[in-house]
This record gives C-alpha cells, structure tokens and sequence, in this order.
C-alpha cells in the first residue's frame, strides 16, 4: 500500500522462498475474516486478486441465512498462492527485497527511525511497520519436544520482543494447533462426506484483472471422530503439551487441537475432521 502510495518501500524477511507461505489451512476469508479480505480489496490490497487467481475452491458459506451473515471462502493452491503473491509483489514500484532477520528497531528521540538486522546491517526509515506472524520468539511443540521456530523448519526471531517490552510494550504468547499435513493417497474417501465448491464463483476482488476461475474445483470432505477415537486420543493426554502444561498462551477459538476439542466438550460423541 505505501509503495502504490509513491513511498520506497523495503521488505525485509527471513527467507524470500517462503514469501505468502500457507502455513496452516490453505484458505482465505470464512466466517468474518472473508469480510476483511474484502475490506483489503477495497483498499486496493492484493488479497483478493490472489486468492481469486490460485483458488481450487470456493463457497459461499452461511447462504441459508440472511446476506449480512454470507461469508466468502477460498481454498487455495499453497504453491500458486504463493507464486502469485510473489509476482504481484516483484511488480509493485518502489518495492524492494532483502533477506534478513530483523533483530531490533532503531529508536532515537522517541521515533523509530530504522532496523537492524541479524547481520548487523542498519537501515534507515522513515516509518517500520512489523508483520511479525508466528515469528516473535516462536516455540513449537511436538509432542513431548519443544523447539524454537516461527514456523516448521524456519528459525524464530529474537530481539524485538525484548526491545518492544523495555519501551513499555506488553508481551503475551497465542497457541495455535497446527494439524499435520496428510497424504491424500493414504484416505477411504468413500467413508467421507463431500463437500463441492459453488457451481457460480462469486469471489472476492471486485478489481478490474484477468479473472481466472478454477476450471474443475476441489472437493472438501469431511470425516466424524467417535468414541473409540477419543478414547484413544485419552490415553496420550499425559504427555499432550495442552495438559503437561508446557504450553503457556491462550488458544484461538477458530483452530483448537483435537484433543482440546475433546476435552473442553466431553458432552459431544462426535467432532467434524475437514
């Protein structure tokens, strides 16, 4: 946004192969965040353009109730999503790369006037802005094992949460429960519930571009734990770090781990697995 504004922008990230990496679920919008991506295209963002030009599927979610309630959703192509973002980036004047941890802030007379990195390099500016994600002294839990990393297989970044708090800045930690990735090979699909994508692709950029539509969408499909599996889920809740307590941080209600699930709503003989 501030380099269509004219202003010279450098973005600098820990590895630029994994720029727009999907961590998590591969989807954009749902239940009030579609609203945002949304909002971003109204601003002139790209979000709405790339999710519309990697989808493999789309719904519009809520549609038996009323359109204020109706909320867009996308899966997307991780490796597209990402290529797209790239490219949309690499062709924005006055936006320019470099790879780099961001270890601290240059602060002077009470003003950020700069970064420096984990090489040691500082960069002057007249503004930061800092998109941090899972990256801020990030903890990852693996069963019993415990590691510091901002994503799988990606270094955490330190520095700036210390910094942050001796300006006056409070510190907190969020957990979310990350499911593991599945070979689509190894699924009975047959024992599944299918759900397809909307025959009519609505969107969500109202922006004038080439608009490419999926031209066969992917299905989800959904699949019910019962109670021989949570019985079974029950028996390693002595080494889950949610209830050894290693893990210190409240949970977002939109991806709570399974065994959570089952904990917190014992009442219920059934959960969905999309």
């Amino acid at each position: 946004a501030a380099a269509n504004m004219g202003s010279k922008v450098l973005l600098v990230t820990m590895n630029l192969q994994t720029i727009a990496q999907m961590s998590c679920n591969p989807a954009m919008g749902g239940i009030a965040k579609g609203q945002i991506v949304r909002e971003i295209d109204a601003l002139g963002g790209y979000s709405g353009i790339v999710t519309d030009q990697s989808m493999i599927q789309f719904r519009m979610l809520n549609r038996s109730k009323g359109p204020a309630m109706w909320s867009p959703r996308a899966q997307s192509d991780r490796m597209l999503f990402s290529t797209k973002w790239r490219e949309m980036l690499e062709n924005t004047p006055n936006l320019d790369f470099y790879q780099d941890m961001v270890h601290g802030l240059m602060v002077k007379d009470g003003r950020v006037n700069g970064v420096i990195t984990g090489m040691g390099n500082e960069i002057r500016a007249k503004s930061v802005v800092l998109t941090n994600g899972t990256f801020l002294n990030g903890v990852i839990h693996v069963g019993e094992k415990r590691f510091g990393g901002g994503r799988m297989a990606e270094r955490s970044a330190d520095g700036i949460t210390e910094q942050l708090v001796s300006l006056g800045f409070e510190s907190d930690r969020l957990k979310t429960g990350t499911p593991p990735r599945i070979d689509g090979r190894s699924l009975d699909y047959s024992k599944m519930d299918e759900q397809k994508g909307d025959e009519e692709i609505t969107g969500f950029s109202y922006m004038e571009f080439d608009r490419i539509k999926p031209q066969q969408q992917r299905s989800c499909w959904i699949a019910y734990t019962n109670d021989v599996v949570h019985d079974t889920l029950k028996t390693g809740f002595d080494r889950s770090p949610m209830f050894a307590g290693r893990i210190e941080g409240t949970g977002p209600r939109y991806c709570p781990s399974i065994e959570d699930k089952i904990n917190r709503f014992a009442d219920r003989d059934r959960h969905q697995l999309f």
